[in-house]
């Protein structure tokens, strides 16, 4: 399985925007590696995108990607659904539709029964976007999952988490295995289809106590509640003996730089911290 990662910034990318802190001003710069896109992750494999954050379209083309066939959603929130646009900018031809022509070959859809009927309720006084791209112009086609399906050769398992806001996936090929957990994901599902991955890419959690402009992140800070620390991060390789962990959706408020989190690595064992770009084979 061939993935690269499009996007390895959290809901707040990197440089954000009017920020002069020196994370930023490096970022804008240097660019790739430093700077970070919305969290998504492209299999090539099987043309599939996972999440669509506001500057997907932005990423598509940096990278070079050459067709999506297919979409996964892990859940509504805005950083990792807004860029819904991108079918508009994939597969809609004005000239087309203007003589009564519509799409012939929309982008697959999936996720859960609940991230669906959330991401239905993105929507204006004329219904839900989704499906207006749907319904009126017929570039996707939305597959409600529940819990697995095969697209070629690889079986994709959808795991809900307990609060049913976000999800878990769970990528076999062959005697390959791979799990993609981006965001709200704590409490993390209990499952032995995690046991004995390759490799799991995980995110939202806070990778520096010590966060931007100083900030301490105590015990009882609430975000503790929804996010993993790192040493969570190390539990949970051991408990489903993971063979190596890659850190996504790095948000800005860490006050981490690329560097920074090359020598962060360096403390654990097996685990890093993706960037934009990054390509990852797992055969």
């Amino acid at each position: 399985m061939k993935f690269k990662v499009l996007g390895s910034g959290g809901c707040t990318s990197i440089p954000r925007a009017t920020c002069s802190c020196r994370v930023c001003k490096e970022a804008r710069e240097k660019g790739t590696p430093y700077s970070r896109f919305g969290c998504s992750l492209f299999l090539e494999d099987i043309n599939l995108l996972i999440d669509t954050p506001e500057d997907i379209n932005i990423a598509l083309n940096k990278f070079d990607v050459k067709s999506i066939d297919n979409v996964l959603y892990s859940h509504w929130h805005p950083d990792h659904t807004l860029g819904m646009r991108v079918f508009e900018q994939i597969k809609i031809n004005w000239c087309e539709i203007s003589v009564g022509i519509k799409n012939k070959k929309p982008i697959n859809v999936f996720g859960l029964d609940y991230v669906i009927e959330d991401i239905r309720s993105i929507r204006n006084k004329f219904g839900p976007y989704v499906e207006n791209y749907e319904k009126n112009y017929n570039l996707i086609k939305i597959n409600v999952v529940d819990r697995e399906l095969n697209i070629d050769d690889i079986k994709i398992t959808i795991i809900p988490v307990s609060n049913k806001l976000s999800s878990v996936f769970v990528f076999e090929q062959k005697d390959k295995k791979v799990i993609y957990a981006p965001c709200n994901v704590k409490p993390f599902p209990d499952e032995d289809l995690f046991n004995n991955a390759d490799l799991l890419i995980i995110g939202d959690t806070i990778t520096s106590e010590v966060a931007k402009d100083n900030f301490i992140i105590g015990n009882d800070n609430k975000m503790r509640k929804s996010m993993f620390v790192m040493n969570e991060i190390v539990e949970l390789k051991k408990q489903y003996n993971v063979d190596k962990v890659i850190m996504t959706h790095l948000d800005e408020d860490w006050g981490l730089s690329y560097d920074d989190y090359l020598e962060k690595a360096k403390n654990y064992d097996n685990i890093e911290f993706a960037y934009d770009g990054l390509d990852i084979e797992i055969c």
